[in-house]
């Protein structure tokens, strides 16, 4: 990184530092884990079993199965469909490194289609323009919890034959195309990870309509058994399990599920205040030189808002991205950057062959984001600090 010049302006917008994605945790959730620990009761569990069901029923789905991550939930899914080596699955490079390496795990290849730049999802035609013999699966990312097109992505399902394993790590409110986000493709995984709009610490979720893939996903999710510790060490008598495939420990506690279950029930109220900062976001930066998200969407769509992403008009400005985060840093404002598209991380890129400039519009966001602050326990003074040190920044270094 470039050294960044010296800038007027004194001391930093505040004195403590704001973390990005700092959790509202309240006392509910306090008290539940501690029941948790005083019933000696810590591992898969009831709980385990009430925060499904309330799950299930917030996404509209028949099935939903508690696992440790959502990366967890995405290779259950993946192993669920039946993917094969030599099986090439589509998905998008705005993302995290889960998504694909969670097909490379699979034993599948990961080919990777275009976004749209204005709703940074992936493009249903860059998608269609990917598919070979060898496609199995597509894997769209609801970034940042803006819904992807759904009605064209399975359209294409339909059309090829492929399966839909959705990643909604960002969309647990998400609403694509009137229909609510977990009961649409064949799968949907979804994040509890610290950051996200609810949390349980780490955890995730799948949900789906189809029994065998529920039935399946519960059973590689703890070593291929088929009983559960609840089911085996429950007072109605010790039962025997039976091994029936080389699985995985990818279970979820009843303490994150405790945590979790309490979370679900403030999902609206924390999406009210998160809607609140991102208005308040869109009204400050406009006469800035950014792009700031687009709230266009398709009828019926509900956006989650988990990220607000600002993108510098870089020719604008006289510093690059990872400067001004520098410079919020310095304002005591924590940042994050979704994301270094996939195709240019060393890995990726060595692995399978992929160069700069194959993904333009992934490339065009990846050089510009930058995510600020945006969570339910955000104060209104947190939220005007956020915006007095942008300002601050941009209009320095404006050319």
């Amino acid at each position: 990184m470039n050294k960044l010049p010296v800038m007027a302006g004194g001391k930093p917008v505040r004195d403590t530092y704001l973390i990005f994605g700092n959790p509202a945790i309240e006392q509910s959730e306090i008290d539940d884990v501690a029941d948790s620990l005083k019933s000696g009761w810590l591992g898969t569990g009831p709980k385990v079993k009430r925060f499904e069901t309330a799950f299930r029923d917030y996404a509209r789905a028949k099935y939903a199965i508690a696992v440790n991550s959502c990366t967890a939930a995405l290779h259950l899914s993946l192993l669920a469909i039946g993917l094969e080596p030599g099986d090439e699955v589509i998905t998008t490079p705005m993302t995290f490194t889960a998504t694909a390496a969670a097909v490379i795990h699979s034993g599948a290849k990961p080919v990777f289609a275009d976004i749209d730049r204005q709703t940074m999802n992936i493009s249903p035609d860059a998608a269609e323009s990917r598919i070979t013999e060898k496609t199995k699966a597509i894997v769209p990312v609801h970034f940042a919890g803006r819904p992807c097109d759904m009605q064209s992505i399975m359209r294409l399902s339909q059309h090829h034959g492929l399966k839909i394993v959705e990643d909604a790590a960002h969309a647990i409110e998400t609403q694509a195309q009137g229909r609510k986000v977990g009961s649409i493709g064949d799968l949907t995984c979804f994040s509890f990870y610290v950051t996200k709009n609810i949390v349980t610490g780490e955890g995730g979720m799948v949900t789906t309509e189809n029994c065998n893939y529920a039935d399946r996903i519960k059973i590689l999710a703890l070593h291929g058994m088929t009983k559960d510790a609840w089911h085996r060490f429950s007072d109605e008598g010790f039962k025997h399990y039976q091994v029936i495939y080389p699985g995985f420990k990818y279970n979820m506690m009843d303490i994150q599920a405790a945590i979790g279950y309490n979370q679900l029930q403030r999902i609206e109220k924390y999406s009210i205040r998160r809607e609140a900062v991102w208005q308040r976001y869109n009204e400050s930066f406009k006469d800035l030189p950014v792009i700031m998200p687009s709230d266009d969407m398709l009828p019926g769509d509900r956006h989650a808002r988990h990220l607000y992403t600002l993108l510098l008009k870089s020719e604008e400005l006289k510093i690059t991205r990872d400067q001004f985060m520098d410079a919020l840093h310095k304002e005591n404002i924590g940042t994050g950057v979704h994301y270094i598209a996939l195709h240019l991380h060393p890995y990726y890129s060595e692995k399978y062959n992929l160069k700069r400039g194959m993904f333009p519009n992934a490339e065009y966001i990846s050089d510009r984001t930058v995510s600020l602050p945006l969570s339910a326990k955000l104060t209104d003074d947190d939220v005007e600090d956020v915006i007095e040190a942008v300002h601050k920044i941009l209009n320095y270094y404006a050319k």
